[in-house]
């Protein structure tokens, strides 16, 4: 059964959470059949899929193709949808992007900082919310851990109490000191999830074309579980080879129109 906000808030403390991205149909039909309870498609796809420098480069009909190609991958999975940069600029543009990823398949969106007067309003409106802080790719100047000093680290605690008072069902820490990390969960009722926030946070999230080493760079925090490019480079040069000796197609089995042998 699907998952909804109520029941990740119930597993707050109880059940970490795992979270993976998907931006594929066939990917996120694995996450469903592995289990993951909930698929971010996040704007990262700008950057892991489509080439682009800068998730700001992410338009809301490119989250509407994913997010519609996840949903047909997962139908039974709570499905976030990231609100691309500057689609939640104000409370009313940010309602019209949350409907327009909602209809496509999102179940809840996630939007970047500490934009109390969007995220209460969406609420309002019956959108669930999931909240980010720390680093945020979208206005973040620079990749560098956030929250080092002691002004950082107040800012970021106040925008997460923040967020959670505005109606946030979950809070992304990006990219922070473990003790900061871990001092915000302690003391927020609604989950966190981590991603390069250490351990102690109500869940993790990770990039899955990190998770499958899928491209040429990943972040200090993430971890490889396959090297996917590794094994496509190989598959394109032997089918290269076999083309050239005529071997493919001669070698597959034939099938008839039935799909028979």
């Amino acid at each position: 059964m699907k998952m909804q906000a109520q029941d990740f808030r119930a597993m707050k403390s109880t059940k970490p959470i795992a979270m993976l991205t998907a931006y594929t149909c066939p990917v996120a039909r694995g996450l469903e059949q592995a289990g993951i309870p909930v698929i971010l498609v996040g704007d990262t796809v700008g950057m892991v899929e489509m080439g682009f420098d800068s998730t700001r480069d992410v338009t809301i009909e490119h989250m509407v193709y994913h997010i519609g190609a996840v949903r047909r991958g997962a139908p039974n999975t709570h499905i976030i949808g990231d609100l691309p940069y500057n689609t939640d600029c104000n409370p009313e543009v940010a309602l019209e992007s949350a409907r327009r990823l909602m209809a496509a398949g999102a179940d809840s969106v996630k939007l970047e900082g500490p934009k109390v007067e969007v995220i209460s309003h969406l609420v309002r409106h019956g959108i669930p919310v999931v909240g980010h802080t720390g680093l945020t790719p979208q206005t973040a100047k620079s990749f560098a851990k956030v929250g080092r000093t002691e002004g950082e680290a107040k800012r970021i605690r106040e925008e997460s109490a923040a967020i959670q008072n505005a109606g946030a069902f979950m809070l992304v820490l990006e990219h922070i000191p473990y003790e900061l990390a871990n001092h915000i969960t302690n003391t927020l009722s609604i989950p966190t999830i981590g991603i390069g926030a250490g351990p102690n946070c109500d869940g993790q999230v990770l990039v899955i074309n990190d998770a499958l080493g899928l491209g040429d760079y990943w972040p200090p925090f993430s971890k490889q579980y396959a090297h996917v490019s590794q094994s496509i480079l190989e598959v394109a040069k032997t089918f290269s080879r076999e083309v050239e000796s005529l071997e493919f197609p001669n070698n597959i089995i034939q099938f008839s129109s039935s799909g028979r042998r």
